[in-house]
């Protein structure tokens, strides 16, 4: 399999975690979203995928699956074990209502062409923009943590004591939470569980700082 990645893009993030947790090997493609106007925005990538975002992977028939989400869980259902879903249907829509706090309200409107279209074209500050980000990083906290806290299925990890699809979808926000500086510390579940997880190798490996493109 073949990764189409950026080194600090969440949602590429969220699948290097996936694939490090079933021990998948692949190989990394770097797609810069920064260098030279944006390498995502290419016509060569656009045949890849014509969202022109990351992350994408290309299977070894050639076969393209784009989204994060669906990656991994086309990613669960290919290699069922170790499992990033649990067992039950209740379990899961659990498990999947965490993910989507993060992948479908919090990270789409903290995205990178979202910040520079805000910067951009309707010309807000960097200070209008750090408040808006840090507004919808809270918010979504506000509602994991209290999930998190009220649910009987809360354990080491998102769900239980394994890690699975809500901690690859909690990491990596964690990480965007960190770069504009937005404290956390009224959320310690959230807290707990990224500690528990940066501890694994398979997180760990994820890192942004540890991909071959890094930039620091």
């Amino acid at each position: 399999m073949k990764l189409y990645t950026y080194w600090r893009s969440t949602a590429a993030y969220r699948v290097r975690i996936a694939l490090n947790l079933k021990g998948i090997d692949y190989s990394d493609a770097p797609v810069h979203l920064v260098k030279a106007g944006g390498e995502h925005l290419t016509p060569e990538y656009k045949k890849l995928n014509p969202q022109k975002l990351v992350p994408t992977l290309e299977l070894k028939s050639g076969q393209i699956i784009t989204q994060s989400m669906a990656i991994m869980e086309y990613l669960d259902e290919l290699q069922p074990v170790p499992a990033l879903m649990p067992a039950s249907a209740i379990e899961r829509a659990h498990v999947r209502m965490l993910s989507q706090i993060i992948a479908s309200d919090i990270h789409p409107v903290n995205n990178l062409r979202i910040l520079k279209y805000l910067t951009g074209d309707l010309g807000i500050n960097q200070g209008q923009k750090s408040q808006w980000y840090q507004h919808w990083i809270i918010e979504g906290f506000a509602a994991f943590e209290k999930i998190l806290s009220d649910s009987e299925y809360t354990g080491k990890f998102c769900f239980g004591d394994k890690p699975g699809l809500a901690d690859c979808c909690l990491i990596p926000q964690i990480y965007n939470a960190n770069r504009f500086s937005i404290p956390l510390e009224k959320f310690p579940n959230i807290l707990r569980i990224e500690q528990n997880c940066l501890s694994l190798p398979a997180f760990d490996k994820a890192r942004p700082e540890n991909q071959n493109d890094a930039e620091l």
